[in-house]
């Protein structure tokens, strides 16, 4: 006799898996294929022509950069250069301007060289922007911190390292050029013993003592993996009773304590982490359109979707809807298209 309820629960477990699968493989790429199929050619032409003869036509520059990939851009602004003898980024300098500029010149870079002139802008003159380098490096891969510094060596003729450190003091300085190292344990395997291990150094070195021993911070919280992380966040409020941000916020002020949170949040979510950063960018009077411009420029062929998952699941709202009333014109239309 045939069961049709195990038939029915087959069926809808297979639709599942194949929803989750189609969603996964086209989380980075489907919304950044053209219909028509990509052709650097046709693109380089379409943006010339755009940026000819008395206006501009923005729709153009707006379609043709938000439904591309990186490599895709990186391959029409070769095509762009040999085909009329000009640096596309120069041409869309002077016909663009404001926040749309900003946009849309971000995009024209490889994601490592994006952050390494954003890293480098946190350092350069007087005065520090320690926000901008702690959401930077604390979020990083190994790889993408190993690119940034390449691409930061290559356009600047100068060491990140070197400049993060003579830009940052003390426990700051200690955590940023740990991260620096780029020698995070980035498997997936869990050592419950070492999470029990760290969690009690943690403390030792946080509420266990006069003072915080930085040290022990930087070795579990910069080289451990985000899967043994949250496990010896858990083993942490098993032995001491309160969560490990509560810790860090009681122990530590300021640059360093954003540091060590961020660490933590990234670990635990980094999705939401960067949803929270997006929220606050735009919330209250006034928009923080810089950290608007990187974290959707830099997540958006990682995990932008996740993020807008996040965000509509934290704050109730649309992360397109809320981008839509805090920002205008051009720039906004880029905004929202890279978001879709």
């Amino acid at each position: 006799m045939i069961n049709f309820a195990s038939r029915k629960t087959d069926l809808l477990m297979n639709l599942k898996n194949n929803y989750l699968r189609k969603k996964k493989m086209g989380n980075r790429h489907a919304k950044t294929r053209s219909p028509q199929g990509f052709d650097a050619d046709r693109d380089a032409k379409r943006l010339n022509k755009a940026c000819k003869g008395m206006g501009t036509d923005e729709a153009a520059i707006i379609e043709i950069l938000s439904s591309r990939t990186s490599e895709e851009r990186q391959k029409i602004k070769h095509k762009y250069k040999a085909t009329y003898g000009k640096d596309l980024e120069e041409v869309l300098k002077g016909d663009l301007s404001g926040n749309f500029e900003k946009t849309a010149l971000a995009l024209l870079d490889r994601p490592s060289e994006y952050a390494a002139r954003q890293l480098r802008e946190a350092v350069e003159g007087l005065g520090t922007d320690e926000p901008v380098l702690i959401e930077v490096l604390c979020t990083a891969t190994n790889k993408e911190i190993i690119a940034m510094k390449e691409a930061y060596q290559r356009l600047f003729d100068r060491s990140l390292e070197s400049d993060v450190k003579g830009d940052t003091s003390g426990n700051l300085k200690k955590i940023l050029v740990s991260l620096l190292q780029a020698n995070r344990d980035e498997g997936s395997d869990v050592d419950s013993d070492l999470a029990g291990q760290d969690a009690k150094a943690l403390y030792d070195a946080g509420e266990g003592r006069w003072g915080t021993d930085e040290l022990a911070f930087a070795e579990v919280l910069a080289k451990r993996s985000s899967k043994q992380l949250r496990v010896t966040f858990q083993a942490y409020k098993t032995i001491i009773g309160k969560d490990i941000e509560e810790s860090i916020e009681e122990e530590t002020s300021g640059d360093l304590q954003k540091a060590y949170l961020t660490l933590v949040r990234c670990a635990q979510d980094r999705a939401g982490y960067f949803a929270e950063r997006l929220y606050k960018s735009m919330k209250g009077a006034g928009t923080d359109e810089k950290t608007l411009i990187r974290i959707i420029v830099t997540r958006a062929e990682i995990d932008l979707q996740e993020i807008k998952a996040k965000f509509q699941e934290k704050y109730q709202q649309s992360l397109t809807d809320m981008v839509r009333s805090d920002t205008s014109g051009d720039f906004r239309k880029l905004l929202v298209a890279l978001l879709h």
